[in-house]
Parts: C-alpha cells; sequence; structure tokens
C-alpha cells in the first residue's frame, strides 16, 4: 500500500540553473531565439515537484511519474541568466499530488502553472511499460 503521509500541502522544493547555449529555444529547436526554452523550464519545474516527492516517500520502492503540465511562460530569460524553479503540494488526493509550480529569473517570474504526478511502484511500472514490446 502506497502511503503519502510525509507528503503534505505546503511543502516546496526549490531548484536552480543557469541559461545555458544548450537550454536555449534554438538549441532545443523549440524555437529560434537564443533564449530560455520553454521545454527547460517545464523541465526544471517537474524536476523540482519529482525531488520532492522522491525525497518524502515513505520508501524508495515508489517514486512518482508526470501526466499534467499545464503552464504559461511569460518572459524571456537571456544565457548566463540564473533561474529558479519552484515546486509546492497544493492538494493530495490517494495517489495524485498537485503541484503549483513557478519560476524566476534575476528579475522576476517568468513562468507559472500546475503540475501533477501519480505515485507509483517503481517496479510495476516498469514492468508494465515494457510489456508493451511482447
Amino acid at each position: 500500500m502506497i502511503k503519502l503521509s510525509t507528503i503534505e500541502p505546503g511543502m516546496t522544493k526549490i531548484l536552480e540553473e543557469e541559461v545555458t547555449e544548450e537550454k536555449t529555444a534554438a538549441a532545443l529547436k523549440s524555437g529560434s531565439m537564443r533564449v530560455y526554452a520553454t521545454p527547460a523550464m517545464c523541465a526544471l519545474m517537474e524536476r523540482a515537484a519529482a525531488e520532492l516527492a522522491d525525497e518524502n516517500l515513505d520508501t524508495k520502492e515508489f517514486t512518482t511519474v508526470g501526466v499534467k503540465l499545464d503552464i504559461v511562460h511569460v518572459s524571456p530569460s537571456p544565457v548566463g541568466m540564473k533561474i529558479r524553479a519552484e515546486a509546492k503540494v497544493l492538494e493530495i488526493e490517494r495517489k495524485r499530488i498537485t503541484y503549483a509550480v513557478k519560476a524566476y529569473d534575476e528579475k522576476g517570474e517568468i513562468g507559472s502553472g500546475v503540475h501533477i504526478r501519480y505515485v507509483v511502484v517503481k517496479k510495476k511500472f516498469e514492468e508494465d511499460t515494457y510489456s508493451k514490446l511482447s
């Protein structure tokens, strides 16, 4: 049985990274500009949520998988700027964890939204996934 008693609304995880050429829209092919790519911002937001869950689940046999990310990216960030992403637990319902996610550069908020993850048993999830190849 999966227990989420150690994960509570209000818990927050913050991650930081620098905008590098490899994280630009031009490099990731999500656009043509040398600015922080939306997929890079999404990945940092999702990573913050995933790490928050993984650090607080009752056992290492569980993990979480992302199922929804609904965000807006409202401001560009140049190469060299620092980015901070925050994931905050809003709600827990059975195996579903809903997060508020936000991202900031050194001048202010650049994106926000909602992210949903589900707690799964690692081994069973992987077995079920790879059974698609049979």
